[in-house]
This record gives C-alpha cells, structure tokens and sequence, in this order.
C-alpha cells in the first residue's frame, strides 16, 4: 500500500490533475526554485522529490513580515490556518512558561525552517509566539491551499502530510526525552535536599 501511495511512478501531463498554469506561473523563479530546494533539505520535508516541492510551492503564496512583526501569537484560536516556510531572515520563538509572566526563548530559526505547520494540520490553538528578528522573505501556505492540493495531487499532498507528521513525531519524541531528563534531575534534586534536610 505505502508503495502504491508514495512510491514513484511516470504519468504524462494529461494524467496530472496538477494544473499546469500552476507550475508555469513559477517557472523561472529564483525563490520558487529556492523555496523548493529547501522544501526537500533535511531539515524540512526530504520526503519530498524536487518536482514534488515544486508543485507544493505553487500552492505557496509569497510574503515579506518586517522586522519586529510578532506573525503568530502563543495561544491564538483564529489565526492558525497557515504554515510558513523562511526563505531569508531569523524568528525567535517565544513561549509563556508556568510561573512566569514574560516569554522566554525557545529558539531561533532561519532560512529553510518551517513554522506553524501543527496549526495548519489541526487548526488548535498557537503553541508559541513568532517574531521576526530581521526583515523576513517566505513562503505561505493556507489549509485551503492544501485542500486545493490535496484535490489536484492527492499523491504529492499526501507525501506532504505524511512529512509534516514525521516532523511533529520527531519533536515530540524529542520532548518526550527531554520531560524523561527533567523528571531524573527533579528526582536526584529532591534527594539532595532530603539528605541535607533530614525530617
């Protein structure tokens, strides 16, 4: 079944449900052609083949945020229907953590992150704040940007979707390990403090 989903095949143009005019109105663009190139970098969706990333860059919409903009709010309910891929500049990521009142960093991204594709998958509230560090060029795409995919490529729309969740797999696994590190160093603090306060 996998192979049958995700495994290559050769279609001629008339079997594509793709519409050429897609493809065509990016050709020859030096940001399509980059945006896909780091669509398929390890650090982003490999999954994908070239020709693959192409077409979902055609579904992309171009966009420049200024320096300063905060483009998704930690826990907004409204604006959670688009992913954003970084072609140039930096976003911090900030988040709200228990007994604080003010953001702390979690992160800095550059060229070739993707941000918000949990949103666009679920449409749940935002999970962190996003702020552009610098001037920033990316690359957008819209839930229905992807059912508008997902209706003329079901076969690269899928190889996306299934990307997308190996990349949210792999954070929470990620975070799973990193609670597993917190709950030993807890344990081995409260130890401490038993011993040096005996009851």
């Amino acid at each position: 079944m996998f192979q049958k989903l995700f495994g290559r095949r050769t279609a001629d143009a008339s079997e594509s449900r793709l519409p050429q005019e897609r493809l065509r109105a990016i050709e020859g663009s030096s940001s399509a052609d980059l945006a896909a190139d780091m669509l398929t970098a390890p650090s982003a969706l490999m999954q994908l083949t070239h020709e693959e990333a192409r077409a979902v860059v055609s579904y992309m919409q171009p966009r420049k945020i200024a320096v300063g903009t905060t483009f998704i709010k930690e826990g907004d309910t409204r604006e959670t229907d688009f992913m954003l891929l970084v072609l140039d500049g930096e976003v911090t990521i900030e988040s709200i953590v228990v007994s604080r009142t003010e953001p702390i960093t979690v992160t800095v991204l550059g060229p070739g992150s993707l941000i918000g594709e949990m949103g666009l998958l679920d449409g749940e509230p935002r999970s962190a704040s996003c702020t552009a560090m610098t001037h920033l060029r990316c690359a957008i795409l819209t839930r229905d940007a992807l059912a508008e995919l997902l209706n003329d490529d079901p076969r690269t729309a899928a190889k996306l979707m299934m990307a997308i969740s190996l990349r949210i797999a792999e954070r929470m696994r990620e975070s799973a390990e990193k609670l597993k590190l917190y709950a030993q160093l807890t344990q081995a603090m409260q130890e401490e403090i038993n011993q040096l306060m005996p009851l």
